[in-house]
This record gives structure tokens, C-alpha cells and sequence, in this order.
């Protein structure tokens, strides 16, 4: 999700000024973007969108956002999540210790990481969608950002990314990689995915279940 608003998007415009409780890459884009990003802990959240040190807030996903009371405070939900299209874990071991194990166990290791990053997918698909109809049941008034509101983000997100890219090797080799893969498999996502979403839309009614 793109997060939790006490003040409405009606265009880009009204990014300037806005104090956004949003972390990392994703907070240097929203500055760029005319935001203000704010850096405060999570235990923090609520009640400074509750007293206004706050404007919005990029939390999770409905499931950890309810939990969380985020509806409780404030006015507005916005989707997509324009910053982190897809979520994954990360799983960080010792080079020399798993040098060390045998073939059969680094196999079990890596195995298990898929495992478990498959099964965190799976259950935050199905935990936020049960969490969105309860929010939904609540009041919550859920909006999509408007079109050039995620163009701008989308413009400074190249930006900031360009920026991280020719600045440290390592970033440089990373987005060659996922670049790379995205370049690769678009093609073909055109015509499998995203043409079966969207001929089911048009087929559809708008309450379709299929």
C-alpha cells in the first residue's frame, strides 16, 4: 500500500510540504518528489499521526497496518504501494560457515530460505486481503494515487536510483541484475499475466470472483 493520508491527493501538487513517515530509498524519493520524508521508530507511529508531527505514513500492508490501529488515525488509504511493488526476505550467513557445510546441507539451506520467503507471500496475500474487507467494514476510505502523482514518483525514483547507481559499484551491480531480468521476462509477462488481467477486466463485471 501506498500508505496511511490525513490529507488528500488531489495531484502531485500536493506532495510539497507533506511529512511522510517513510524509511530508506523510498524517503529520498518522496523528498525529490517535493515530500518531506521523516525518520522516526515505529513505536512512534500512531500517536504522531494522531497529534499531526505527521502527515501520512508507509507502514506495511493492511494486515500489519490494522494491527497497528493506523485506521484509528487517520483519514485516507492510498494504493498502490508505488515504493515496494513486491516484498521479499533477506537471509544473511557467514561465508566461511556455509563454505564450511557439505553440498547436502547448503542445499537444505537454500531450499529453506525459498521455502520461507514463499510461505511469507503466500500468507501476507491472503492476511491482507482478509485485513482490507475489515478495514473496509470499518470506514476506511481507500483511494488509488492519482495518475500523475505516482508519474512524478515514478520520474524521481529514476532519478534517485541514477544517482545511487553512479555513486557505488555495488548498487551498480545489483540493478544490472534486476534490470536485466525485468528487460528479459517483460515481453512475456505482457502477453501471460498482465494480458489475462486485463482481458478479465474487460470480460469481468467489476464484482467477478473468477
Amino acid at each position: 500500500m501506498a500508505g496511511w493520508f490525513n490529507r488528500e491527493l488531489r495531484s502531485a501538487d500536493d506532495l510539497k510540504g507533506l511529512k511522510m513517515r517513510i524509511p530508506g530509498l523510498a524517503g529520498e524519493v518522496f523528498d525529490a518528489a517535493g515530500g518531506t520524508a521523516v525518520r522516526i521508530a515505529g513505536g512512534e507511529v500512531y500517536t504522531s499521526m494522531q497529534t499531526g508531527v505527521i502527515d501520512a505514513v508507509e507502514w506495511v500492508g493492511p494486515y500489519n497496518d490494522r494491527t497497528l490501529g493506523l485506521n484509528e488515525v487517520a483519514d485516507y488509504y492510498y494504493y498502490p504501494g508505488w515504493h515496494e511493488p513486491g516484498a521479499m526476505l533477506e537471509f544473511i550467513i557467514n561465508d566461511r560457515a556455509y563454505n564450511a557445510l557439505p553440498d547436502d546441507l547448503k542445499a537444505v539451506v537454500s531450499a529453506a530460505a525459498r521455502a520461507a520467503n514463499a510461505a511469507m507471500l503466500d500468507e501476507f496475500t491472503a492476511r491482507n486481503n482478509e485485513s482490507l474487507r475489515d478495514l473496509l467494514d470499518q470506514g476506511t476510505d481507500l483511494r488509488r494515487l492519482p495518475d500523475d502523482v505516482f508519474a512524478r514518483l515514478h520520474q524521481r525514483a529514476q532519478e534517485v536510483m541514477a544517482a545511487l547507481v553512479a555513486s557505488d559499484p555495488m548498487a551498480a551491480k545489483i540493478q544490472r541484475s534486476y534490470q536485466g531480468f525485468y528487460d528479459d521476462v517483460r515481453a512475456y509477462h505482457a502477453i501471460s499475466e498482465q494480458a489475462y488481467l486485463d482481458a478479465r477486466a474487460r470480460v469481468l463485471p467489476p464484482t467477478g470472483n473468477n
